[in-house]
């Protein structure tokens, strides 16, 4: 099912499919894009703030990105105009994440009348419902056609 501004309501809410990270993951990714010691080795993350291994922010954000393209079917794709992201908690290895979505706010276009912008909090959730991330983003959506 594709999803058009038409389609949406403000309270909505939409629950993603989910994905379980592993230290081998975590440490991967951190090694291309995060190397930083509490990503990457085991005995140097407990000596950390974090207490133990935690993925990088952005490794949480770009799986939460995965499970949002494919549980969100928007019309011409997930296009961000903006937002705001913060990481409450660590995501450690083991972790099962799953994005809670919920619209808070629809604005069609007045110049553009084939689009609108549309407003959602985006909290991804460990397997205990505690959120990682949260993120409040603009996303373009597309009217119908015809």
């Amino acid at each position: 099912m594709t999803l058009f501004l038409e389609d949406l309501h403000v309270g909505q809410t939409f629950v993603t499919g989910s994905v379980t990270l592993t230290a081998e993951a975590i440490k991967a990714f951190a090694r291309d894009y995060d190397p930083q010691p509490f990503h990457l080795d085991e005995d140097a993350a407990r000596d950390s703030l974090f207490g133990g291994l935690a993925a990088s922010g952005w490794h949480t954000a770009a799986l939460s990105m995965r499970l949002l393209v494919d549980g969100l079917p928007f019309a011409g794709g997930l296009i961000g105009v903006g937002g705001e992201t913060t990481w409450p908690r660590p995501t450690r290895p083991g972790d099962t994440l799953t994005v809670h979505v919920e619209i808070l706010d629809i604005t069609p276009s007045r110049s553009r009348p084939d689009r609108g912008m549309v407003r959602t909090r985006n909290e991804t959730r460990n397997q205990h419902g505690e959120p990682v991330q949260i993120s409040t983003l603009g996303i373009i959506a597309w009217r119908r056609p015809g």
